[in-house]
Protein backbone atom coordinates (compact mmCIF):
# COMPACT_ATOMS: atom_id res chain seq x y z
CA UNK A 1 0.00 0.00 0.00
CA UNK A 2 2.88 2.38 0.76
CA UNK A 3 4.51 1.55 -2.58
CA UNK A 4 1.15 2.13 -4.29
CA UNK A 5 0.94 5.49 -2.54
CA UNK A 6 4.36 6.44 -3.90
CA UNK A 7 3.43 5.49 -7.48
CA UNK A 8 0.11 7.37 -7.30
CA UNK A 9 1.88 10.46 -5.96
CA UNK A 10 4.45 10.29 -8.74
CA UNK A 11 1.57 10.00 -11.21
CA UNK A 12 -0.09 13.17 -9.89
CA UNK A 13 3.28 14.96 -9.87
CA UNK A 14 3.70 14.17 -13.58
CA UNK A 15 0.14 15.36 -14.29
CA UNK A 16 1.02 18.58 -12.48
CA UNK A 17 4.23 18.86 -14.53
CA UNK A 18 2.50 18.87 -17.95
CA UNK A 19 -1.01 20.00 -16.92
CA UNK A 20 -0.29 23.64 -17.74
CA UNK A 21 0.30 22.85 -21.42
CA UNK A 22 -1.63 19.60 -22.04
CA UNK A 23 -5.37 19.61 -21.15
CA UNK A 24 -6.30 17.36 -18.24
CA UNK A 25 -8.96 15.58 -20.32
CA UNK A 26 -6.31 14.66 -22.89
CA UNK A 27 -4.01 13.32 -20.17
CA UNK A 28 -6.90 11.31 -18.73
CA UNK A 29 -7.76 9.84 -22.13
CA UNK A 30 -4.19 8.63 -22.70
CA UNK A 31 -4.03 7.33 -19.11
CA UNK A 32 -7.27 5.42 -19.65
CA UNK A 33 -6.09 3.96 -22.97
CA UNK A 34 -2.94 2.69 -21.27
CA UNK A 35 -4.93 1.10 -18.45
CA UNK A 36 -7.48 -0.42 -20.86
CA UNK A 37 -4.75 -2.00 -23.00
CA UNK A 38 -3.36 -3.57 -19.82
CA UNK A 39 -6.65 -5.31 -18.95
CA UNK A 40 -7.56 -6.02 -22.60
CA UNK A 41 -6.65 -9.76 -22.43
CA UNK A 42 -9.12 -10.19 -19.55
CA UNK A 43 -11.83 -8.28 -21.45
CA UNK A 44 -11.33 -10.32 -24.62
CA UNK A 45 -11.24 -13.65 -22.77
CA UNK A 46 -14.48 -12.90 -20.92
CA UNK A 47 -16.42 -11.20 -23.74
CA UNK A 48 -19.42 -10.97 -24.02
CA UNK A 49 -20.41 -12.55 -20.70
CA UNK A 50 -18.10 -10.21 -18.80
CA UNK A 51 -20.44 -7.30 -19.64
CA UNK A 52 -23.63 -9.08 -18.61
CA UNK A 53 -25.50 -7.11 -15.94
CA UNK A 54 -29.04 -6.24 -14.86
CA UNK A 55 -27.90 -3.01 -13.29
CA UNK A 56 -26.58 -0.99 -16.22
CA UNK A 57 -27.82 2.36 -14.79
CA UNK A 58 -25.62 1.85 -11.71
CA UNK A 59 -22.58 1.15 -13.88
CA UNK A 60 -23.25 4.20 -16.04
CA UNK A 61 -23.74 6.40 -12.97
CA UNK A 62 -20.48 5.11 -11.53
CA UNK A 63 -18.59 5.81 -14.75
CA UNK A 64 -20.00 9.37 -15.01
CA UNK A 65 -19.03 10.13 -11.41
CA UNK A 66 -15.57 8.63 -11.99
CA UNK A 67 -15.06 11.01 -14.94
CA UNK A 68 -16.11 13.97 -12.76
CA UNK A 69 -13.88 12.80 -9.90
CA UNK A 70 -10.79 12.43 -12.09
CA UNK A 71 -11.34 15.65 -14.08
CA UNK A 72 -11.93 17.79 -10.98
CA UNK A 73 -9.30 16.05 -8.88
CA UNK A 74 -6.51 16.14 -11.47
CA UNK A 75 -7.27 19.76 -12.38
CA UNK A 76 -6.82 20.59 -8.69
CA UNK A 77 -3.49 18.74 -8.64
CA UNK A 78 -2.28 20.89 -11.55
CA UNK A 79 -3.10 24.21 -9.88
CA UNK A 80 -2.77 23.54 -6.13
CA UNK A 81 0.31 22.60 -4.10
CA UNK A 82 0.72 18.83 -4.28
CA UNK A 83 0.33 18.26 -0.51
CA UNK A 84 -2.80 20.43 -0.31
CA UNK A 85 -4.54 18.71 -3.23
CA UNK A 86 -3.62 15.29 -1.81
CA UNK A 87 -4.99 16.13 1.64
CA UNK A 88 -8.26 17.45 0.18
CA UNK A 89 -8.65 14.23 -1.83
CA UNK A 90 -8.79 12.29 1.45
CA UNK A 91 -12.10 14.05 2.21
CA UNK A 92 -13.74 11.29 0.16
CA UNK A 93 -13.84 9.13 3.33
CA UNK A 94 -15.96 11.80 5.01
CA UNK A 95 -18.36 12.01 2.06
CA UNK A 96 -18.64 8.21 1.99
CA UNK A 97 -19.92 8.23 5.59
CA UNK A 98 -22.66 10.72 4.67
CA UNK A 99 -23.62 9.12 1.35
CA UNK A 100 -23.67 5.59 2.82
CA UNK A 101 -26.20 6.78 5.40
CA UNK A 102 -28.43 8.34 2.73
CA UNK A 103 -28.28 5.71 -0.01
CA UNK A 104 -27.24 2.49 1.75
CA UNK A 105 -28.99 3.19 5.07
CA UNK A 106 -25.82 2.39 7.02
CA UNK A 107 -25.88 3.36 10.67
CA UNK A 108 -23.20 5.61 12.17
CA UNK A 109 -22.77 6.37 15.86
CA UNK A 110 -22.28 9.82 17.39
CA UNK A 111 -18.49 9.45 17.62
CA UNK A 112 -18.21 8.80 13.90
CA UNK A 113 -20.44 11.78 13.08
CA UNK A 114 -18.30 13.95 15.35
CA UNK A 115 -15.23 12.75 13.44
CA UNK A 116 -16.92 13.58 10.12
CA UNK A 117 -17.79 17.07 11.41
CA UNK A 118 -14.18 17.69 12.46
CA UNK A 119 -13.02 16.44 9.07
CA UNK A 120 -15.22 18.91 7.23
CA UNK A 121 -13.89 21.67 9.48
CA UNK A 122 -10.44 20.62 8.26
CA UNK A 123 -11.72 20.94 4.67
CA UNK A 124 -12.95 24.48 5.37
CA UNK A 125 -9.60 25.39 6.91
CA UNK A 126 -7.81 24.25 3.75
CA UNK A 127 -10.28 25.83 1.32
CA UNK A 128 -9.56 29.13 3.10
CA UNK A 129 -12.80 31.08 2.52
CA UNK A 130 -12.16 34.80 3.00
CA UNK A 131 -13.33 38.20 1.79
CA UNK A 132 -11.79 37.49 -1.60
CA UNK A 133 -13.99 34.44 -2.09
CA UNK A 134 -13.19 30.74 -2.39
CA UNK A 135 -10.28 29.21 -4.23
CA UNK A 136 -11.90 27.58 -7.27
CA UNK A 137 -9.27 24.84 -7.45
CA UNK A 138 -9.80 23.95 -3.79
CA UNK A 139 -13.52 23.69 -4.57
CA UNK A 140 -12.69 21.41 -7.52
CA UNK A 141 -10.57 19.21 -5.21
CA UNK A 142 -13.50 18.88 -2.78
CA UNK A 143 -15.93 18.23 -5.65
CA UNK A 144 -13.58 15.53 -6.94
CA UNK A 145 -13.48 13.95 -3.47
CA UNK A 146 -17.30 13.99 -3.28
CA UNK A 147 -17.56 12.38 -6.73
CA UNK A 148 -14.98 9.75 -5.76
CA UNK A 149 -17.01 9.01 -2.62
CA UNK A 150 -20.12 8.57 -4.77
CA UNK A 151 -18.18 6.09 -6.92
CA UNK A 152 -17.23 4.11 -3.81
CA UNK A 153 -20.83 4.00 -2.56
CA UNK A 154 -22.09 2.87 -5.99
CA UNK A 155 -19.42 0.14 -6.05
CA UNK A 156 -20.62 -1.05 -2.65
CA UNK A 157 -24.13 -1.33 -4.07
CA UNK A 158 -23.37 -2.85 -7.48
CA UNK A 159 -20.85 -5.33 -6.02
CA UNK A 160 -23.80 -7.06 -4.35
CA UNK A 161 -25.01 -8.07 -7.83
CA UNK A 162 -22.07 -8.14 -10.26
CA UNK A 163 -18.56 -9.60 -10.29
CA UNK A 164 -15.55 -7.31 -9.74
CA UNK A 165 -14.33 -8.05 -13.27
CA UNK A 166 -17.64 -6.76 -14.68
CA UNK A 167 -17.33 -3.55 -12.67
CA UNK A 168 -13.73 -3.13 -13.86
CA UNK A 169 -14.69 -3.74 -17.49
CA UNK A 170 -17.36 -1.04 -17.57
CA UNK A 171 -14.90 1.39 -15.98
CA UNK A 172 -12.15 0.54 -18.48
CA UNK A 173 -14.36 0.84 -21.56
CA UNK A 174 -16.84 3.59 -20.71
CA UNK A 175 -14.46 6.10 -19.10
CA UNK A 176 -12.27 6.02 -22.19
CA UNK A 177 -15.27 6.54 -24.48
CA UNK A 178 -16.55 9.50 -22.46
CA UNK A 179 -13.12 11.15 -22.47
CA UNK A 180 -12.76 11.08 -26.28
CA UNK A 181 -15.02 14.09 -27.21
CA UNK A 182 -13.51 16.62 -24.73
CA UNK A 183 -9.99 15.35 -25.44
CA UNK A 184 -10.47 15.83 -29.20
CA UNK A 185 -12.05 19.27 -28.69
CA UNK A 186 -9.23 20.57 -26.45
CA UNK A 187 -6.48 18.60 -28.21
CA UNK A 188 -2.94 19.94 -28.01
CA UNK A 189 -0.29 18.06 -29.97
CA UNK A 190 2.25 16.87 -27.37
CA UNK A 191 6.00 17.02 -27.78
CA UNK A 192 7.98 13.77 -27.73
CA UNK A 193 8.83 14.43 -24.06
CA UNK A 194 5.16 15.01 -23.20
CA UNK A 195 4.17 11.78 -24.96
CA UNK A 196 6.71 10.01 -22.77
CA UNK A 197 5.36 11.64 -19.62
CA UNK A 198 1.76 10.67 -20.52
CA UNK A 199 2.88 7.08 -21.09
CA UNK A 200 4.61 7.16 -17.69
CA UNK A 201 1.37 8.47 -16.11
CA UNK A 202 -0.56 5.51 -17.50
CA UNK A 203 2.14 3.04 -16.47
CA UNK A 204 2.32 4.44 -12.93
CA UNK A 205 -1.47 4.18 -12.68
CA UNK A 206 -1.41 0.51 -13.64
CA UNK A 207 1.47 -0.39 -11.31
CA UNK A 208 -0.12 1.62 -8.47
CA UNK A 209 -3.44 -0.20 -8.92
CA UNK A 210 -1.69 -3.59 -8.94
CA UNK A 211 0.18 -2.74 -5.72
CA UNK A 212 -3.08 -1.49 -4.19
CA UNK A 213 -4.88 -4.74 -5.02
CA UNK A 214 -1.98 -6.84 -3.76
CA UNK A 215 -1.91 -4.86 -0.52
CA UNK A 216 -5.57 -5.55 0.19
CA UNK A 217 -5.13 -9.19 -0.84
CA UNK A 218 -2.17 -9.75 1.48
CA UNK A 219 -3.39 -7.93 4.59
CA UNK A 220 -6.54 -7.10 6.49
CA UNK A 221 -8.35 -4.11 5.03
CA UNK A 222 -8.54 -2.32 8.39
CA UNK A 223 -4.77 -2.62 8.74
CA UNK A 224 -3.64 -1.68 5.22
CA UNK A 225 -6.21 0.99 4.24
CA UNK A 226 -4.70 3.68 6.53
CA UNK A 227 -1.36 3.19 4.76
CA UNK A 228 -2.88 5.17 1.87
CA UNK A 229 -2.21 8.30 3.95
CA UNK A 230 1.49 7.81 3.19
CA UNK A 231 0.64 9.69 -0.02
CA UNK A 232 0.53 12.93 1.99
CA UNK A 233 4.13 12.40 3.13
CA UNK A 234 5.26 11.65 -0.43
CA UNK A 235 3.28 14.63 -1.78
CA UNK A 236 4.89 16.99 0.74
CA UNK A 237 8.41 15.74 -0.07
CA UNK A 238 7.93 15.69 -3.85
CA UNK A 239 6.18 19.05 -3.79
CA UNK A 240 9.12 20.56 -1.91
CA UNK A 241 11.90 18.94 -3.97
CA UNK A 242 10.41 19.31 -7.46
CA UNK A 243 7.98 22.23 -7.25
CA UNK A 244 9.58 24.15 -4.31
CA UNK A 245 6.26 24.06 -2.41
CA UNK A 246 6.28 24.60 1.36
CA UNK A 247 2.96 23.85 3.15
CA UNK A 248 1.66 26.75 5.26
CA UNK A 249 0.17 26.44 8.75
CA UNK A 250 -3.46 26.27 7.56
CA UNK A 251 -2.59 23.48 5.14
CA UNK A 252 -0.90 21.47 7.91
CA UNK A 253 -3.78 22.00 10.36
CA UNK A 254 -6.47 21.21 7.78
CA UNK A 255 -4.57 18.19 6.47
CA UNK A 256 -4.10 16.90 10.02
CA UNK A 257 -7.83 17.15 10.75
CA UNK A 258 -8.83 15.51 7.46
CA UNK A 259 -6.34 12.65 7.73
CA UNK A 260 -7.00 11.95 11.42
CA UNK A 261 -10.79 11.93 11.05
CA UNK A 262 -10.67 9.99 7.77
CA UNK A 263 -8.42 7.42 9.45
CA UNK A 264 -10.90 7.13 12.33
CA UNK A 265 -13.85 6.84 9.93
CA UNK A 266 -12.19 4.06 7.93
CA UNK A 267 -11.33 2.11 11.08
CA UNK A 268 -14.86 2.59 12.46
CA UNK A 269 -16.37 1.26 9.22
CA UNK A 270 -14.15 -1.80 9.33
CA UNK A 271 -15.03 -2.50 12.98
CA UNK A 272 -18.73 -2.11 12.21
CA UNK A 273 -18.44 -4.50 9.26
CA UNK A 274 -16.58 -7.06 11.39
CA UNK A 275 -19.21 -6.82 14.14
CA UNK A 276 -22.02 -7.24 11.64
CA UNK A 277 -20.31 -10.27 10.12
CA UNK A 278 -19.81 -11.85 13.56
CA UNK A 279 -23.44 -11.26 14.47
CA UNK A 280 -24.50 -12.90 11.19
CA UNK A 281 -22.37 -15.97 11.89
CA UNK A 282 -23.84 -16.27 15.38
Amino acid sequence: MVVAGFFFTMMTALIKEIGDTIPVVQILLFRQVTMTVTVLPVLIAGYPGILKTRHLPLHLARVCMAVIAMTCGFTAFVHLPLAEATALSFAKSLFVAVLALIFLHEVAGPRRWFAVLLGFIGVLVMVKPDAGGLNIYSILAVAGAAAAATVMVIIRKVSQYDRPVTILSYQAIMVGILMIPPAVYFWVTPTLEQWGIMFAIGLLSVVGQLCNIQGFRAGEASAVAPMDYSRLVFATLIGFVIFLEVPDVTTLVGAGLICATSFYTVRAERRAAATQKADGEN
